[in-house]
């Protein structure tokens, strides 16, 4: 069975960036995260020990964006890092990790990078 777990826009006030004003400052930033995992056993069992937490996977997100870097690449390598690590069902990851208006000279919503792996 193919499956994977999506934690949509988790929103996070973080100290990201290259500039001396974003770590002092700080941001919102948005993590979207795609996670293949088997899911067929606790689609039979019910049970949350046959399947991944998103608790637990959220709160591993939450520590690391309070972690400051100067590069958005930086803090998704470390969350992937952390959650092959520390999860044994990921069979694969996918992360979109963006800032809300960043400082260009001109108008901009957002910027986002993707990993995968």
């Amino acid at each position: 069975m193919k499956s994977k777990i999506h934690l949509h826009h988790m929103r996070f006030y973080a100290y990201h960036g290259v500039l001396p004003q974003e770590q002092k400052v700080g941001n919102w930033f948005w993590v979207d995260l795609s996670l293949k995992v088997d899911l067929s056993r606790a689609a039979l069992s019910d049970d949350l020990q046959d399947t991944l937490n998103y608790a637990e996977v959220y709160d591993l997100v939450a520590e690391e964006m309070t972690i400051p870097s100067q590069l958005l690449e930086h803090v998704a390598g470390r969350i992937i890092r952390r959650l092959q690590q520390q999860f044994s069902l990921i069979q694969g990851i996918r992360i979109e990790l963006g800032k809300e208006y960043p400082p260009f000279k001109q108008h901009a919503e957002g910027v986002s990078i993707i990993m995968e792996c």
